[in-house]
């Protein structure tokens, strides 16, 4: 039920800490492995990384935004393996200007740069579910897997453009499930996993000083995390393993968490 052996799965962002982490997992479970994302450079090393595993594992160069990138992406991805089981939107992120600094308000946010961040979050899952989606509504059959947070369920402060994207992607992943099985059949599911914190290069400075102890954030984290510490990257693959298989078979519309508690926790 578990097995993926030849299944074939793309990966966007691939070539990030939780997308490389992924692939990484997949190639070793047998999965045809294709990273893809936007550094070439970035891109082609994780590739070289994944062939110490597998010899099913490619790489592309391609802009999630960039709907022409996406049609020869999957052009070249059905040349090589004749179909796409499972699509993985890990591609996301955030910048400065759509964040609230300790000593900003509300008022200081950029809105260009708002604009930028939730079109990474949530167009930048959109557009690949699309390009994607149309291979596995013409099988009858395909797995998405969208990545959520939780800055979903709760107001965290700061992040406010990566959560309104993020909340969005938890809508887009509930009403593409229904329209995904109505319409092309109940062979394709659509879900979402939702992170806790795990520590990454985008988000070291925030919750770690130089000395490797915790920031006030990050303190504050770990307090509201029941099992007391951050995840570790490999610590999501179980759960992608499992709503990539057939042991998933009936389970579209959801989003799970994989957060240590976080979720489950009121603080007191």
């Amino acid at each position: 039920m578990f097995d993926l052996t030849d299944k074939v799965i793309v990966i966007t962002g691939g070539s990030g800490a939780l997308g490389g982490s992924m692939g990484k997992s997949l190639a070793s479970a047998g999965a045809k492995v294709c990273i893809l994302d936007l550094r070439e450079e970035a891109t082609s090393k994780r590739v070289d990384e994944l062939k110490l595993i597998s010899d099913k594992v490619f790489g592309i160069a391609a802009s999630v935004l960039d709907e022409q990138q996406l049609e020869n992406a999957k052009n070249k991805i059905l040349e090589k393996w004749g179909r796409i089981d499972v699509l993985i939107n890990a591609a996301g992120g955030n910048m400065a200007g759509a964040t609230i600094g300790p000593d900003q308000t509300i008022f200081d946010l950029k809105m260009g740069d708002f604009q930028k961040v939730v079109d990474l979050n949530l167009n930048g899952s959109v557009l690949p579910s699309l390009v994607f989606g149309k291979v596995m509504a013409d099988q009858g059959s395909g797995v998405m897997i969208n990545i959520s947070s939780m800055s979903v369920s709760r107001a965290l402060t700061r992040v406010v453009g990566y959560s309104a994207g993020k909340a969005a992607i938890e809508n887009f992943t509930r009403w593409m499930s229904v329209e995904m099985t109505q319409k092309f059949g109940s062979g394709i599911r659509v879900n979402a996993i939702a992170p806790g914190f795990f520590i990454g290069e985008q988000n070291k400075a925030l919750l770690t000083n130089p000395d490797g102890s915790y920031t006030d954030r990050g303190n504050t984290i770990i307090q509201n995390t029941p099992m007391g510490r951050f995840g570790d990257a490999e610590e999501l693959n179980g759960a992608i393993h499992y709503l990539c298989s057939d042991a998933a078979s009936f389970v579209t519309g959801i989003v799970l968490p994989i957060d240590g508690g976080f979720s489950a926790f009121t603080g007191v």
